[in-house]
Formats: structure tokens, sequence, C-alpha cells
């Protein structure tokens, strides 16, 4: 079982995050100081590492840069700074992702789950594989424990073709309605997320171990997550 190490000095945010871990059946250690977080990392093993850059007695990012001295556990860093300079002055010392609060906390788990695999490229988790059916509208997924056809209604199908075109890529919700209603009626963009909804637990079956294939970006959209 991976153990994930929390930085964050928001108590509610901290435990906020913990609890979806939790749920994702990963173990997890929590801190709100840079220095404990420092000494955790050096004198602990973790598998990953969720990294706040304001905490009270110091900056992330050279708690970043002093792990990199002797770990080369993924890092991903949590921030409210949103500017260019910030995100690449992160990445350059060594972070391995970055996400902005506020932030989605089922996100995250999917941030974390994704730098595991690339850190351990030969895990199961790599197994995951969808495919779509067009002639029976159906998704399939093949997974570690077998092969499973899932049942998506017409937008659904729509929805989740549209993504696998260009995975990774995000479409906005405006761009998704595009593409899914061709006679262009009028409907809320919230009706996207409510498809999305109820295509991810399709997707995943009420499985927290699952792979999350749809992941959302805060304010802008959605994308297909290829394991």
């Amino acid at each position: 079982m991976s153990h994930i190490l929390i930085v964050e000095d928001e108590p509610r945010l901290s435990q906020l995050v913990a609890d979806y871990l939790h749920h994702a059946h990963f173990q997890t250690k929590q801190t709100d100081s840079a220095k404990a977080a420092m000494a955790m990392a050096h004198e602990q093993s973790f598998q990953a590492i969720i990294l706040d850059l304001m905490l009270p007695d110091g900056d992330g990012m050279e708690v970043c840069k002093t792990i990199r001295q002797h770990s080369n556990v993924p890092i991903i860093m949590v921030t409210a700074r949103v500017d260019e300079v910030d995100r690449l002055l992160g990445l350059e010392l060594g972070a391995d992702d970055y996400i902005c609060k506020p932030f989605s906390p089922r996100e995250l788990v999917a941030r974390v789950k994704a730098v595991l695999r690339r850190a351990n490229p030969e895990s199961p988790e790599q197994e995951h594989s969808l495919q779509l059916d067009e002639e029976r509208y159906e998704a399939i997924l093949k997974q570690p424990q077998g092969q499973q056809r899932i049942g998506l209604t017409a937008i659904e199908f729509a929805l989740l073709s549209t993504l696998s075109r260009q995975p990774g890529r995000i479409w906005s919700r405006d761009q998704l309605m595009d593409e899914i209603y061709n006679d262009h009626r009028v409907v809320s963009d919230r009706t996207i997320d409510s498809h999305i909804r109820k295509l991810r637990r399709k997707l995943s079956d009420g499985d927290e171990q699952s792979h999350d294939w749809i992941g959302s970006v805060y304010g802008v959209g959605y994308r297909l997550e290829t394991p």
C-alpha cells in the first residue's frame, strides 16, 4: 500500500485530501511544517508527497529542493499561485506535477495515481485500456482482473468518443456541447457536468482503485486520462 505525505497548513483541506486518499486505499501522514516535512521525507519512505508552497515556517519550493538532494520521490506541488513563472520554477526544482487551488480532491487523487504510474512503469495499474464499440454503444474496459463491457447512452458515447479522439487534450464545456449536440439545441453547460458524473460512475463501477478515466481541470474543462 502506497504511503503519501501531505504537507498542508490548512487543517480542513489537509484532512479532506487525506480522506479522499484513504478512500482510494492510500495511507497518509500529515504535517503543516516545512521543517517537519524535510525531516519526515529524509527519515521515512513515501511513495509520493503532496506539497503546499505556502507554509508557516518556510517555502515549499525550498522543501522540494532539499528533498531532491537525497530522493526522487514524486512531488505534487499545491498552491494558490497561478502565474507561469512560479509554475516553471516549481517544476525546474524537481516537482513532478503542479495543481492550483481551488482543486477537486478527486482530481488530486488522479494526479497521485498518475505520478505513481510514471514512477513505477511496471505496475499492474498500467494494464488498463479503453476501447469503444460504435455498433453497440459500449465502452470496453480491459483491466488486470479482466474485460468489462459498459453500456452507454447515445450522449455518453458521443461524449466519451470526443474525449478519446485526443487523450490528454482539455475540452471546454462549450466545445463538448458543440461536438455532441449536432442539432445545436440550447442546453445548460452544467448538462455536460451531469453527463460526466454519470460516465465516471459507469467507468469506475464503484471501484475506487480503478483508473480515473476522465480528469477535470478547474475552470477549464475535461480530458481523457490515459494510463
